[in-house]
């Protein structure tokens, strides 16, 4: 378990498992109308762009786009990537009081980037958690040795539902930019962890992963770690765009590069690039990726 538990905001894990224990909680009159009497979850990973002051695309500008996007969709579960701390913060207070986050700087306590996990908890309630590097040497913060141009690290939570009763994980991460060999290495590393969880318990995979799903050994190291493409295994989709834009015109039919994986049984009832801007001005550089899953 990670030692500074005050980056972690949030409600602790003595009252997360007190709350596990209590009946499933009430959704809000302003909630999602589609989480009436509905078990399905609504997952998103989304690159933010880490926080700059400097326009055009800069923080202040698109913190407000951020804010509707996440008010309209309601995602109960979030894997971010790239937020520095005070974006971090910023994400949590325009959420609201009903949303809590988890994660850590990947250099440690609140330097750099975060890898967080946000979640609805009317929904969710987290159990345990914890981080690792992915380098040779996991375990230690801020730890890159595979030549990496960043360091690069997972975020995973172990929630109970507490609409379902049930458990699932989830994993969010951000493969390196620069280095094939560091991405190859660190989605070994992940298939490995992944197989030392309970694979009776559903899991579900968000990040930048900073390669094209189908064109690459880094992707088919993820569906060999027993994992599937929610996009590809998903009932309805979207339109298919590029996920990274740079803030230049989307590209239809372009390359995948953020996914969300999960176990085979999970069912995707839709997955989703949303394109949502305002005046303009996108969110981010990435377009969030979405899906709405039954876990059983």
């Amino acid at each position: 378990m990670p030692t500074d538990l005050r980056l972690s905001r949030r409600i602790g894990l003595k009252t997360a498992a007190l709350a596990a224990l209590a009946a499933p909680l009430a959704f809000s009159t302003g909630a999602h109308a589609a989480d009436r009497g509905s078990t399905r979850l609504r997952t998103m990973s989304f690159n933010l762009r880490f926080a700059s002051d400097t326009p055009p695309n800069s923080w202040p500008e698109r913190r407000p786009v951020t804010r509707e996007l996440l008010r309209r969709e309601r995602p109960h579960v979030i894997g971010t990537q790239e937020g520095l701390y005070q974006q971090v913060r910023d994400i949590d207070a325009d959420l609201g009081p009903h949303y809590d986050w988890i994660g850590t700087g990947r250099a440690g306590g609140s330097r750099d980037e975060f890898m967080a996990v946000f979640f609805d908890t009317r929904r969710l309630a987290p159990l345990e958690y914890d981080h690792f590097w992915l380098s040779d040497t996991p375990d230690v913060i801020g730890s890159n040795t595979w030549g990496g141009g960043s360091i690069r690290m997972v975020t995973w939570v172990r929630f109970k539902d507490l609409r379902t009763g049930g458990t699932l994980y989830v994993l969010n991460t951000h493969l390196d930019n620069a280095s094939q060999k560091a991405r190859a290495r660190a989605a070994d590393l992940i298939a490995s962890r992944i197989g030392g969880l309970d694979r009776a318990i559903p899991l579900v995979v968000t990040g930048d992963f900073n390669v094209a799903a189908h064109k690459n050994p880094v992707y088919d190291a993820m569906l060999a770690a027993g994992l599937v493409d929610s996009w590809d295994t998903a009932a309805t989709r979207s339109k298919l765009y590029a996920t990274f834009h740079g803030y230049k015109p989307l590209v239809p039919d372009g390359d995948r590069i953020d996914w969300i994986l999960t176990s085979p049984k999970v069912t995707t009832h839709s997955a989703v690039i949303n394109t949502f801007a305002l005046d303009g001005q996108f969110p981010s550089d990435h377009l969030p990726v979405q899906a709405e899953l039954s876990l059983r």
